[in-house]
C-alpha cells in the first residue's frame, strides 16, 4: 500500500477509513497532493475527480442525497475552496452530510503575499456545524478534531471543515503508516417522548375542527402506510403536499398553488386551520407561505429530529423526533372530530383538476403544455431531479406518478448546482434518472457536464425559453432594456454545441408534435446521456400562466 509521507494527511485518511467515509470527490491541485496519493491509492474508497470545485461539491451533494451518507470534498489551497460554499450552503439547509477537506498553507506562510493563499480557517463559519482547523504536529488532538468533525456530519446531519495545513515536499510517499490513529465513536441520543407528554397535544388536536398537515421537501418512502391511511380518513384533516415532498395519497392535495391562489378574503379565513402540522424541508410555494402567515394558526407544531424553522412566525412547539415515530405513536391517542373541512377541500381540489385538464386542452405549446406533457412521460419508478425556480414550480402544478422519487435543491433554492447535483444523484442511485431543468440554470452548470462518470441512462430535459422566465411571473416586469438584459437576462443559446462536445445524445422539440417524438427518442436509448432541448415561446410563456389561475375560479 502507498501511504502520503506527512503524518497529519495519514490521519486524516485513517480516521475517514476508520469511520466508514468511502465516498471522496477530489478536485485536481498541488497542495493536496499527500491527500489525492492517500486517498486515491486506497483501494477501500470510491474516488472520483472532478476539476471545477463548485460542480465536484454539488455532484458530492448528489450522492450524498442519495446514500444518505457523508461524502468527503478534496480540495488544494486558495481560492479553490470558496467554490465549495455555494453547495455547502444548500447542504447545510437540506441536511446532507459532507465533509470538506482544504489542503492549505501552513500558518506562517498566510498574508505574507505567498500564491495561491487564503485566509481558510473558518471560512465556513456561518454554514459549518464544525470547523476542525488543524496543526501540522501529529497530536491527540487533530484526531480529537477530525473525529468530532465527521461524527457531526453524521449525527447532525449536514456540513463540516477540516483544514489541513501541508509543509512541501508534498509527493512523497511511504510504504508503512508513521501515525495511529484515535477514532472515537459517535454518541447518539435516543430521542423519546412520553405518552403523557403527547396527551397533552391530542386534547388539543381532538378538539380542533380544521387540521392541516403541510409537507415540504421529504424522502421516499419516510411515512409508512398506515400513517397515511390514518391522516387520510380523518375528516377534520386536510393533507397538502409538496412535489418534493414523495408523499401520496389519492385524498392528499398536491398541487397547493392550484388550490389557493383563486381564494377569495373569505375563502382564506374559512379555510385557515386551528391546527397545522408541519414535517419535511423547506416549502416551495410561496401562495401557502403568505396565506398562512396573514392567517396564522393557533398551534403550529414542527416534528424534526434536528430543527425546526418559524416559517409562518406562529410556530408553538418543536417535536425533536422522526415524523414517522411521531404520528405512530400520537395517532393512537386522537378521536376523530366531526368536521366538513377535508370534505369542503376535496370538492375544491376535484372541481381545479377539471379546470386544469380544460385549460391545458386549449392552449397553445408553451411551458405549461411542456411540463405537463414531461412530467406524465416520465417512466415509472425513475428518479426524477428538478432545478429551482420556473421548474420547480410549474411541477408543482402537475401531478406526478408516485413511483417517481423527487429530489430538488431546496435550502438555498439556488440555481447554480441543480445539473451536477442531478449527475452525482444518477451516479449513486442506479434507477432512470430524469433530470427536467430551465435553460438560465442549464448555461449556469455547464461545468457539471464535465464529468467522465455520467451514467449512460441519464436524461436532461431542457425547457429553453430565452431566458429567466420566472421573472416574467413576479412583480414589477415590464418589456424593456433593463428588464431583459439584468432580470430576464435574455439569450440565444443552446445546448447543442454542448452536447457534442461532452459525448450527450441531442435532440430538440419546438411544438407539440415533435416535443411527443422527442419524448420517445429519449426514453427509447441508453447508449449514453441525452439531452432533448425544448424550445417554448418566450413572450407568451408568462400570460398563458397567469390565465391558469384566472380560469380556476
Amino acid at each position: 500500500m502507498i501511504y502520503p509521507k506527512i503524518p497529519l494527511a495519514q490521519s486524516i485518511i485513517q480516521i475517514c477509513l476508520a469511520k466508514g467515509i468511502r465516498t471522496i470527490i477530489i478536485s485536481p491541485g498541488s497542495r493536496n497532493a499527500p491527500l489525492t496519493i492517500g486517498f486515491a491509492s486506497n483501494p477501500d474508497f470510491q474516488c472520483y475527480s472532478i476539476a471545477d470545485e463548485r460542480a465536484a461539491a454539488f455532484f458530492g451533494l448528489g450522492i450524498a442525497q442519495q446514500t444518505k451518507k457523508p461524502v468527503a470534498l478534496v480540495c488544494t489551497s486558495g481560492s479553490a475552496l470558496l467554490n465549495y460554499y455555494p453547495a455547502l450552503a444548500e447542504a447545510f439547509y437540506s441536511q446532507i452530510p459532507l465533509i470538506v477537506i482544504s489542503a492549505d498553507r501552513p500558518q506562517n506562510k498566510i498574508d505574507i503575499g505567498d500564491g495561491q493563499t487564503i485566509r481558510q480557517e473558518n471560512v465556513f463559519a456561518n454554514h459549518s456545524l464544525y470547523n476542525a482547523n488543524l496543526n501540522e504536529l501529529v497530536s491527540t488532538e487533530n484526531d480529537f478534531k477530525i473525529n468530532e468533525a465527521i461524527n457531526t456530519a453524521i449525527l447532525k446531519k449536514g456540513p463540516v471543515h477540516i483544514n489541513a495545513p501541508f509543509e512541501e515536499p508534498l509527493y512523497e510517499t511511504v510504504s508503512e503508516l508513521s501515525v495511529k490513529v484515535n477514532s472515537t465513536a459517535s454518541a447518539n441520543e435516543p430521542q423519546t417522548i412520553t405518552i403523557e407528554e403527547l396527551a397533552e397535544f391530542a386534547a388539543i388536536w381532538n378538539k380542533a375542527p380544521k387540521k392541516m398537515i403541510l409537507v415540504g421537501v421529504n424522502q421516499p418512502n419516510a411515512i409508512s402506510d398506515n400513517v397515511i391511511q390514518a391522516l387520510a380518513k380523518e375528516e377534520s384533516v386536510v393533507v397538502m403536499t409538496e412535489t418534493t415532498s414523495n408523499l401520496y395519497h389519492p385524498s392528499f392535495i398536491a398541487n397547493i398553488d392550484t388550490i389557493i391562489t383563486p381564494f377569495t378574503d373569505d375563502e382564506f379565513e374559512n379555510f385557515h386551520p386551528d391546527v397545522l402540522v408541519t414535517f419535511g424541508g423547506m416549502i416551495v410555494s410561496k401562495r401557502i407561505k403568505a396565506f398562512l402567515r396573514k392567517y396564522k394558526p393557533k398551534h403550529h407544531w414542527h416534528i424534526d429530529s434536528l430543527r425546526a424553522y418559524d416559517t409562518f412566525d406562529a410556530l408553538t412547539k418543536h417535536f425533536e423526533m422522526n415524523p414517522n415515530d411521531f404520528f405512530e405513536l400520537f395517532l393512537p391517542l386522537t378521536k376523530a372530530a366531526a368536521s366538513d373541512y377535508f370534505d369542503k377541500m376535496n370538492e375544491i381540489n376535484l372541481l381545479r383538476k377539471i379546470k386544469r385538464e380544460n385549460y391545458l386542452s386549449k392552449i397553445t405549446f408553451s411551458d405549461f403544455v411542456v411540463f405537463d406533457k414531461v412530467i406524465k412521460s416520465l417512466p415509472q419508478n425513475s428518479l426524477l431531479q428538478i432545478s429551482n425556480s420556473s421548474a420547480i414550480r410549474y411541477a408543482q402544478l402537475i401531478d406526478i406518478d408516485p413511483s417517481v422519487e423527487v429530489y430538488s435543491n431546496r435550502g438555498t433554492s439556488g440555481i447554480d448546482g441543480s445539473t451536477s447535483t442531478a449527475i452525482g444523484a444518477a451516479v449513486a442511485n442506479k434507477k432512470q434518472t430524469v433530470f427536467i431543468t430551465g435553460d438560465i440554470s442549464f448555461f449556469y452548470d455547464n461545468n457539471a457536464l464535465w464529468n467522465q462518470y455520467v451514467p449512460s441512462n441519464f436524461k436532461i430535459i431542457l425547457i429553453n425559453n430565452g431566458g429567466g422566465g420566472i421573472f416574467r411571473i413576479l412583480p414589477g416586469h415590464k418589456e424593456t432594456p433593463v428588464f431583459n438584459t439584468f432580470f430576464e437576462t435574455s439569450h440565444s443559446l443552446t445546448a447543442e454545441h454542448l452536447a457534442k462536445m461532452h459525448g450527450f445524445e441531442y435532440n430538440t422539440a419546438n411544438d407539440e408534435a415533435s416535443l411527443e417524438n422527442g419524448l420517445i427518442a429519449l426514453y427509447s436509448q441508453n447508449e449514453k446521456p441525452a439531452i432533448l432541448e425544448i424550445f417554448t415561446p418566450t413572450l407568451e410563456n408568462d400570460a398563458i400562466l397567469l390565465q391558469y389561475f384566472k380560469e380556476l375560479t
